[in-house]
């Protein structure tokens, strides 16, 4: 056979194949074909959602597991031998390999990043193609890593999980592998920052048991804010190290019989020299430290936790964080310098390792400024101070109760029109207003909470039944409970897998804790319906995605204001709130239950808070606004920005209509147009008529009239078409045409439609295609009939 008439596929085999065998690689430890490396990212569309293409490369090289070394990138031989270069660049600049290949079968197209091998880029023969080792060396010259105690660093093998076989995402293997060569070069200080969701843990388990394994680091202490990480990381990520070698510090009781420890940060040190547990340690008795959230204080210099680091300071220190801090007073890099490795949200979700999310901000008539009148005095006597009270104000130092109750009946509305168990966070400014939260939701609820008492609870520093309700609210099979009301307590560090929405009813003006409380619903599991979460906006917090420093584009924005206004910016007049590290052992403000309204020795310094009720509240008209591909808002109509849209893809009308009617499986198409940012769904909701996405597109793009499915089932049938089919085959395409009318074009083309009603009431799905003959008689009739449907412009 003709090489040019070889597949790809056969390419492969006959030609690389042996190439590679013949340069020495083994193909059972260091060579993987068609390696996908990212998950697709997840489309939303409605209520329904579908994953974009994965990203995946011919052939992945290894020297050791997990250190990929080479990436080809194959192509048939009707194509010249560097077809492909541009992909396999861009996909090695992603997965950090520093040499890629090229092959059509006839030779090779070599691209050295280092710069090492003379030209970067050049052609060389089959017989031409280099040994693991030589790659690997130039890898480790560019490197500086030549020497054999950095060597044994890099060269240290993972953990292989002998059960399960997992093996670290692409880019938790870039953060270890950067981690591990930061060190082998003697750097002391080492910052990861990896959005949340992304398997930090993971990774930090990963990067010690490489180093504790090789005995290049050999007693570890692991630093966390929050106590159920503690017990989570141990008996979790890092249980292959066995508990004889791992101890959690309680009670501030030093043994130090053991190799890895974890600790709190604030459980090794106190307001009294005498609590400062960590002295009992020598100060080179650890040799590797690991912060975990390390933008919670310890890159401080007032802060109580750099006492710990300071006090440890030969040993090597890796921060991780999914926000690195940067303030007058904190700075992160400035501590352990520029990270080693970055992989953000937006990545994560471009990738669909984490979930996108949509967003609905809900303005009341009330949020740009109310006035008491004269002499009005609160539920508790006290007259309030004469002056223009906004949302900086609103539950700080003054509470309406007729806009909480608002709020949780919009929450409840949502939930409703949803999933009325879909665990939900609302973020409140402190404990009392989250337990005002409480009783209003409870009261919105109250069907479900006569059914579930734990269906509602606050979730707070002071309460120790919330507290105790922590565990249930974040494991993934409790249904109870389903609304957490918190303050600062579920900001960070506490896994909530299963959270669908978050409602933000506190002025957050910290990127970083902005940031934080996003990563609560970033999680996905897929197979419990968990692939994307909703953020419910009422203090316009979610103008930080305009922020240059947010990354990560949400997928929608819902946003009430009225109709012939956009709802106005922040005035920048909101009081910049630090977001402190909450001790879970005390409240993060001082409860008031009931409020102090005594003013002592009669003097006339204000009350911390009003308390006000019988203030008329509403919500503000609605209007939809969404972000498109790429992150930035549509200030335009969804109409005129699909319009943009579909015409930068598509030149004409007649090309729209040409890709259409060529593509097999208009599925594809759809998710090709999805990828590119076209809301079908919303869109429709918006033109509000029962269109195809055929018919959608063509009218709000090109100006065509707007048809509906009914409309062109009618025509089909005025035509007359099926005359020519008679039996089981006519009734076959009469029932596909009703599909069709009833459920659209993709409903269709799906082979299971023969197995649903009404086709399996007419025979089996054998029977039904041998009414028409061969199986390609049965797809040469489907075709027809979609040629049919659309037959009219």
């Amino acid at each position: 056979m003709n090489k040019k008439d070889l597949s790809e596929r056969d390419i492969c085999s006959k030609f690389i194949n042996p190439a590679i065998l013949k340069a020495g690689w083994d193909f059972q430890k260091q060579v993987r074909e068609e390696v996908s490396f990212t998950d697709g990212r997840i489309i939303v569309q409605g209520k329904m959602y579908t994953r974009g293409k994965r990203k995946r490369a011919d052939y992945i090289l290894y020297y050791k597991p997990n250190h990929p070394i080479a990436i080809i990138e194959a192509k048939d031989n009707k194509k010249p031998v560097g077809d492909g270069m541009q992909q396999a660049l861009e996909y090695a600049e992603i997965l950090h390999i520093p040499f890629v290949f090229t092959s059509n079968g006839d030779s090779f197209v070599f691209h050295d990043k280092t710069g090492l091998t003379g030209n970067v880029e050049k052609e060389i023969s089959l017989d031409e193609f280099p040994d693991p080792t030589t790659l690997w060396n130039l890898y480790l010259k560019r490197e500086g890593l030549e020497k054999p105690e950095a060597r044994k660093v890099v060269e240290q093998d993972y953990f292989l999980d002998p059960l399960t076989g997992m093996s670290p995402r692409y880019y938790q293997q870039n953060a270890v592998n950067r981690t591990l060569e930061a060190i082998a070069k003697d750097q002391n200080r080492i910052l990861l920052v990896m959005a949340t969701g992304t398997g930090k843990t993971y990774t930090a388990f990963n990067i010690i048991w490489r180093l504790w394994k090789g005995g290049i680091k050999k007693r570890i202490l692991f630093l966390a804010d929050r106590n159920a990480l503690l017990t989570q990381t141990k008996n979790g990520d890092f249980s292959p190290f066995g508990n004889d070698i791992m101890h959690i510090i309680k009670n501030r009781k030093i043994d130090k019989s053991y190799q890895v420890y974890f600790a709190l940060y604030q459980g090794l040190t106190g307001n009294e020299e005498s609590k400062n547990a960590y002295k009992e340690f020598s100060r080179d008795f650890f040799d590797l430290v690991v912060i975990d959230e390390c933008h919670r204080g310890s890159a401080s210099e007032a802060s109580a936790w750099r006492e710990v680091l300071d006090y440890f300071s030969s040993a090597t220190q890796i921060g991780l964080t999914a926000t690195p801090k940067e303030t007058k007073d904190i700075s992160n890099i400035a501590y352990f310098g520029e990270p080693v490795y970055t992989y953000s949200l937006k990545q994560g979700i471009s990738d669909g390792f984490l979930a996108p999310y949509k967003v609905v901000r809900i303005a009341t008539t009330i949020d740009e400024g109310w006035r008491p009148t004269k002499g009005l005095t609160d539920k508790y006597g006290n007259e309030i101070k004469d002056r223009i009270y906004n949302l900086k104000d609103y539950d700080r130092t003054l509470a309406i109760d007729e806009r909480t109750e608002l709020v949780a009946q919009k929450i409840t509305e949502y939930l409703k029109g949803t999933d009325r168990f879909a665990k939900t966070i609302v973020f409140c400014t402190d404990i009392d207003h989250a337990n005002r939260m409480r009783m209003a939701l409870i009261n919105e609820n109250a069907d479900l909470v006569a059914e579930h008492p734990h269906y509602v609870v606050k979730i707070t520093g002071d309460d120790e039944v919330g507290k105790r309700e922590l565990d249930n609210f974040t494991d993934v099979e409790e249904r109870l409970p389903v609304i957490a009301t918190t303050s600062k307590m579920l900001t960070t560090g506490i896994d909530t897998k299963m959270v669908k929405v978050i409602v933000l009813e506190a002025n957050i003006n910290s990127m970083t804790e902005f940031k934080q409380i996003v990563g609560r619903g970033t999680r996905i599991r897929e197979d419990d319906g968990k692939v994307y979460f909703t953020i419910m906006d009422f203090r316009k917090a979610t103008n930080h995605f305009a922020d240059p420093d947010f990354d990560g584009e949400p997928v929608q924005i819902y946003e009430p204001a009225p109709e012939d206004s956009p709802i106005p910016p922040d005035d920048g007049d909101t009081e910049i709130v630090d977001d402190d590290w909450e001790d879970p052992e005390e409240p993060d403000y001082p409860t008031q239950d009931p409020p102090d309204v005594d003013i002592p020795d009669g003097e006339d310094e204000p009350i911390k808070k009003y308390y006000v009720n019988n203030i008329k509240v509403q919500v503000a008209h609605e209007r939809v606004q969404y972000y498109g591909k790429d992150g930035k808002l549509i200030t335009e109509s969804l109409k005129d920005y699909t319009k943009d849209n579909i015409q930068e893809n598509f030149s004409s009308l007649d090309d729209f209509i040409q890709r259409w009617n060529s593509t097999e499986k208009k599925e594809e198409l759809i998710r090709e147009l999805a990828e590119h940012g076209v809301l079908l769904e919303a869109l429709r909701e918006e033109v509000g008529k029962d269109m195809d996405d055929f018919d959608l597109i063509c009218h709000v793009a090109f100006d065509q009239p707007a048809f509906t499915r009914k409309e062109r089932a009618a025509n089909v049938r005025k035509r007359n078409y099926f005359a020519k089919y008679e039996g089981v085959a006519k009734n076959v395409l009469n029932s596909l045409l009703e599909k069709y009318e009833s459920d659209g074009i993709l409903s269709i083309e799906q082979g299971s439609v023969l197995k649903v009603k009404p086709l399996n009431e007419i025979g089996s799905p054998v029977e039904l295609v041998r009414a028409f003959g061969k199986k390609e008689d049965f797809d040469k009739a489907i075709k027809e009939l979609e040629n049919e449907i659309y037959s009219i412009a």
